[in-house]
């Protein structure tokens, strides 16, 4: 198996179609057939098929595709490590957000690694936190924000913030407590519209209220942050998150928070990387550029409910 059939498949993939793929990749459509059918035959299982709407990953397909476009981007860190210096890094540098967080840090960080380090490329991607830790482990991503319930043993983590979360809905909701804050068991018993159990928040609340003897009543299970705040607006239900992804919301008297306590509900945001899988230089420098921002947003208050961790 040869890095430059990893590239043609990916190419193929990414394109939709030989032609394209081969116009892409200036190589002879032949060429890129004969590449495709030995790698096919090495893997021992069919890759792609044609259909009305071009070239399809089968399920094999699909498969590979992940650790191809892992492997190549592995390939590509170590070429950079190697030429770039350490006093001027460059290069490409991914780093995966959740939802919940990239309103608080993204356009700030961009801004700041322009300025800081304008021949590193930082790729940004949103996604929910599951997503994001398999992403990191398989090396599609060099670093991640994620929370403390993740997996230690996958990644080395850096505290960044702790959150508190609060019980938010939409203003005038019949969800709303009477009073200015609300205890844990007052927030369970309402109907909660959170993440799915494998995803964000919900492993934390469920955990929390675990430890204090106490059941989580009717859940709407919504993955979707967008989808989370329409829900939210239609007064479907109220929810347990930091403000900062719902600001501009209760900034506009759209939505209320209220704090939980009794126990409060706290999670760890985290900068973490693979164990396994060396940073590059501009990784490096990205990560620290990271916590300098973090550092940066507490201390102005542009991270609300948000403290240094």
């Amino acid at each position: 198996m040869e890095l430059r059939q990893l590239r043609y498949f990916v190419a193929i993939v990414d394109h939709g179609s030989l032609s394209r793929a081969a116009l892409v990749l200036h190589v002879a459509q032949p060429a890129l057939t004969q590449q495709l059918r030995q790698l096919e035959e090495e893997l021992g299982a069919q890759l792609l098929h044609r259909s009305a709407h071009g070239m399809l990953s089968t399920d094999a397909g699909k498969i590979f595709y992940e650790h191809a476009q892992a492997i190549l981007k592995q390939v590509a860190d170590a070429r950079s490590a190697v030429v770039q210096s350490t006093t001027r890094p460059s290069g490409s540098v991914s780093l995966g957000l959740p939802h919940s967080i990239s309103g608080a840090l993204a356009l700030p960080l961009l801004t700041a690694t322009r300025t800081r380090y304008p021949e590193i490329t930082l790729q940004l991607t949103e996604e929910i936190s599951g997503s994001l830790t398999e992403q990191l482990k398989s090396g599609r991503l060099n670093l991640a924000v994620l929370f403390d319930d993740v997996s230690a043993g996958h990644f080395s983590a850096t505290p960044l913030v702790e959150e508190n979360l609060m019980f938010i809905c939409r203003s005038g909701s019949s969800f709303a407590p009477a009073a200015a804050s609300l205890r844990l068991q007052e927030a369970l018993a309402s109907t909660l519209i959170l993440p799915a159990r494998q995803h964000g928040v919900r492993p934390l609340v469920e955990r929390v209220a675990q430890g204090a003897g106490l059941a989580l009543g009717t859940i709407l299970e919504i993955n979707s942050l967008a989808i989370l705040r329409s829900a939210l607006l239609a007064d479907l239900g109220a929810t347990l998150l930091p403000v900062a992804p719902l600001l501009a919301d209760i900034e506009r008297g759209a939505m209320t928070a209220w704090p939980v306590v009794d126990p409060a509900v706290t999670r760890q945001v985290t900068l973490c990387a693979s164990r396994n899988i060396p940073l590059t230089n501009a990784a490096a420098a990205i990560g620290k550029l990271v916590r300098e921002v973090t550092e940066d947003l507490c201390a102005r208050g542009a991270w609300p409910g948000a403290r240094l961790g």
